[in-house]
């Protein structure tokens, strides 16, 4: 089914002949190469977020913490890199792509290795705080980056059909990967990876990445450090809540002070926002219908790999006794279906329109979701598991990769750091404020199994109805399209 003028992003690719890699092909000498780093350091951001959840337990019987203790571990990284990335944004779209990278990478390289020394759980929890830091710096400016290396629309659509995928690829890839260690060798040697990319990925930089966008100079934002202040602590103290919410009721202090702090304190941003001359999120810049749908189709897409993560995790080892490894393996599945719809994911893309491939992809999604709502105690992994955790990523690629090209298209070039810093920051918000929110749906039930069917099935309906609204931004856009093509008939 053709795409409507409305829906045109990337519908009609150049022939394969004229996307090659040649020099200058798509804008930049190297464009091939340098998309393959770009997009290895952006998994590895996502991958640092999920490497500790595993091997939580035997960090916690190193260093003798309470599961308080392992909460704040697992959100010392998330908080700041979530609260952060609209100013990391906002940095790079002022002082320049390539530069705020190298910085943000060489902070992420030295808190990865020190985390990885770490000899008490004090330094741990700040290197992980840092790591998540330089982390928000890094990953806006690495789309910022993307932009000058494809300058063309056509061509950075394209990129960012592949680049959507890339980031869920990285989480699941986390919690395999420290499986596997946390079986044969320390936790500690996680931190090999990230460290590892980020020092290859300097090393590469300044030969690969161009320095920024043309035009992108003449117009450099302001800090807006107010609003900067506001989101970063309103993001990160009410992220803090969610997270809390997963251990504690909803009714306590320990969730409910957190939550409303937050909330306060980004209705004040919003307030700022719509006063400041250079405002860190421009009033309207989300509310554009096609880029809002990219970001809550993105919000979902993570909200759904969280789900499945967690909760397959729990329920493979609590409810069936399977061992680490075992569970890990069971990921496998997911992994490779991941990895090979992200390849096809672009052409999709291309031939469908970003907003039909989101559609598409979100009826498969909850079509896997489905098949995972209905394991039971004695569910057989091959005929139901298995089937779900197939459909499920394959639906996963197809809106993240739609949604990443709805998040990005027809932004300024002055903008592009912001453009990063938004969708990134709704990837992020999807694990905590989704796994919440489906996490709160499966405690309404006694029974814990009950529960979780309740989770997948709260997520499956959120994936039709998103699916039946993004239906009717088509079409809208089919009949305005429609209309203006008659009256230039006329």
């Amino acid at each position: 089914m053709p795409s409507s003028p409305g829906d045109r992003v990337t519908e009609q690719p150049p022939p394969a002949r004229s996307r090659s890699r040649e020099p200058g092909a798509d804008g930049w000498p190297r464009a091939g190469v340098a998309f393959t780093v770009l997009g290895v350091v952006q998994a590895t951001l996502i991958f640092t977020v999920t490497l500790i959840a595993v091997p939580l337990p035997a960090i916690g019987r190193e260093f003798g913490i309470e599961p308080s203790g392992l909460l704040l571990i697992t959100a010392a990284y998330g908080l700041p890199y979530s609260g952060l990335l609209l100013f990391g944004g906002r940095l790079a779209d002022r002082y320049g792509g390539r530069r705020m990278f190298v910085t943000g990478l060489a902070i992420f390289a030295v808190a990865s290795t020190a985390a990885a020394l770490a000899p008490d759980v004090a330094l741990l929890v700040a290197m992980r705080f840092a790591q998540g830091a330089g982390a928000a710096l890094t990953a806006p400016a690495a789309l910022a980056v993307l932009r000058a290396v494809f300058p063309a629309p056509a061509a950075f659509d394209r990129a960012m059909a592949t680049w959507g995928g890339l980031s869920v690829l990285g989480s699941v890839l986390g919690t395999l990967i420290s499986g596997v260690i946390t079986s044969w060798v320390s936790w500690r040697w996680m931190f090999a990876v990230p460290v590892l990319v980020a020092v290859l990925a300097l090393a590469l930089t300044r030969s690969l990445m161009p320095g920024g966008i043309p035009g992108s100079s003449r117009e450099r934002p302001g800090l807006d450090p107010v609003g900067a202040v506001l989101a970063t602590l309103g993001i990160s103290v009410g992220s803090y809540g969610l997270i809390a919410s997963g251990d504690r009721p909803w009714t306590s202090a320990a969730v409910s002070v957190p939550l409303v702090v937050g909330v306060v304190l980004l209705g004040a941003f919003l307030v700022v926002e719509r006063r400041v001359q250079h405002a860190l999120l421009p009033p309207g810049f989300v509310r554009e219908p096609r880029r809002f749908a990219g970001l809550f189709g993105m919000l979902l897409a993570a909200s759904g790999v969280g789900l499945v993560t967690f909760l397959l995790s729990l329920y493979l080892q609590q409810q069936r006794g399977w061992s680490t490894l075992a569970t890990t393996g069971a990921f496998v599945p997911f992994t490779l279906a991941l990895i090979a719809t992200n390849r096809a994911a672009a052409p999709v893309v291309g031939r469908f329109g970003p907003l039909r491939a989101m559609v598409g992809g979100l009826v498969v999604g909850a079509a896997g979701l489905a098949l995972l709502a209905g394991a039971g105690r004695d569910t057989s992994f091959a005929l139901v598991l298995l089937p779900g955790l197939v459909l499920l990523p394959v639906g996963l690629s197809l809106v993240f990769s739609g949604s990443a090209v709805l998040s990005t298209s027809d932004v300024p070039a002055h903008q592009a750091g912001l453009a990063g810093g938004v969708m990134n920051t709704a990837m992020e918000l999807g694990p905590t404020v989704g796994l919440a929110t489906l996490m709160a749906v499966a405690a309404t039930q006694a029974d814990v199994i009950v529960g979780y069917q309740w989770a997948y099935g709260a997520a499956c309906a959120a994936y039709l109805l998103a699916a039946l609204a993004a239906t009717a931004l088509i079409r809208r856009h089919t009949a305005t399209a429609g209309g203006v093509d008659a009256a230039s008939e006329s």
